[in-house]
């Protein structure tokens, strides 16, 4: 027997549910990133949780970010494509560079990906959330690394200064690049080798779908690493300091073309050390102290920052670099401006 407004010929009407941001979901509901890295997108089974396709709004916060990401891959794009068709540019120092230029491409390919996943997709993957996660996880983990390969190798230019170019073959800087480049990606398969929290959503961390103590090891991992470049960086400003007093004593017009040049290695450094802490410092602390309780807008604020990165990248870096700047005004305008020294290229250039 019906009771209630079906008995009096009323058609039913569901109860209101709770009115949730567009886009940024909880611990309930699947995402891919932001959410592998700042627990930011869903995309409720059937379309729920305000994604595309079912009346929904799209985030602003997922349309910044995929704005970014299209920016990052451009840009880095760019830079790949300036290595990859100038053959001057097959130093060890320049297949770090693209090493950097490579993951911050991927990285800006995840974050469009993510987009896709969680507006376009019907009906939702977890095999693609997973891979967009996982994409994204081995993009910026090589990122990462590729900056600490740059601060290794900046030191030994200088530590090693008479047997640098002999020490550092183009074939040792590949074979430990692709080795990087394997761990990376090992941890980039984590999320689909079942270290997710999608069967478990109390676990999950603001890195959704990474776990709560996946994310520890991960921020933690990330801080310690940070702690050895900035060793290495400190290592490099006593050597120039050093290198520069013995400049002063000696007063050679030659070693002062030295000199300059490796104050210009060490602002670059500088430029990328500091502006990689300001980017991600923050949202590796949050990712550490921080579950999936936490207001998600929070980690949206930091996530994008982070991201930005990725886009600051090649601007303090690569196209600083005063061979890129030749090879890139070579291919816009067939021509080099007279503004530019013909001094050799050092190993402190970058």
């Amino acid at each position: 027997m019906l009771h209630g407004p079906a008995a009096m010929g009323e058609p039913w009407q569901p109860q209101p549910q709770q009115q949730r941001l567009p886009g940024l979901g909880n611990a309930s509901e699947p995402s891919a990133w932001p959410s592998a890295a700042g627990g930011l997108g869903t995309a409720a089974p059937g379309g729920g949780g305000g994604g595309a396709g079912t009346g929904g709004t799209v985030s602003p916060w997922d349309i910044a970010l995929c704005a970014t990401g299209t920016a990052v891959a451009g840009e880095n794009a760019l830079v790949l494509a300036v290595l990859f068709y100038t053959p001057s540019l097959r130093a060890p120092m320049f297949l770090l560079i693209g090493s950097l230029a490579l993951a911050d491409l991927l990285a800006g390919l995840g974050l469009v990906a993510n987009f896709a996943v969680r507006y376009l997709l019907r009906p939702p993957s977890e095999a693609a959330e997973l891979g967009a996660a996982g994409l994204l996880l081995a993009a910026f983990s090589a990122s990462v690394c590729s900056l600490l390969a740059i601060t290794v190798d900046r030191y030994l230019s200088l530590y090693n200064a008479l047997t640098y170019h002999s020490e550092r073959t183009l074939g040792f800087t590949c074979a430990m690049v692709l080795l990087m480049w394997l761990l990376c990606l090992g941890v980039g398969l984590l999320p689909l080798l079942g270290w997710n929290c999608l069967r478990d959503q109390s676990a999950c961390s603001i890195l959704r779908p990474v776990t709560k103590d996946n994310a520890a090891v991960l921020a933690v991992t990330f801080l310690l690493l940070f702690a050895l470049m900035m060793q290495l960086y400190l290592q490099i400003c006593k050597i120039a300091f050093r290198h520069a007093q013995q400049i002063a004593v000696q007063h050679q017009f030659i070693a002062t073309a030295q000199a300059t040049s490796t104050r210009k290695g060490l602002s670059t450094l500088s430029l990328i050390l500091g502006t990689f802490a300001l980017c991600w410092i923050p949202f590796a602390i949050y990712s550490l102290v921080a579950d999936s309780s936490y207001p998600v807008v929070y980690t949206y604020s930091l996530a994008l920052p982070a991201t930005c990165n990725s886009l600051i990248n090649p601007i303090i870096y690569a196209f600083r670099n005063p061979d890129i700047q030749k090879s890139l005004w070579l291919a816009c305008c067939g021509c080099i401006p007279s503004t530019f020294s013909s001094r050799p290229r050092t190993s402190s250039d970058v």
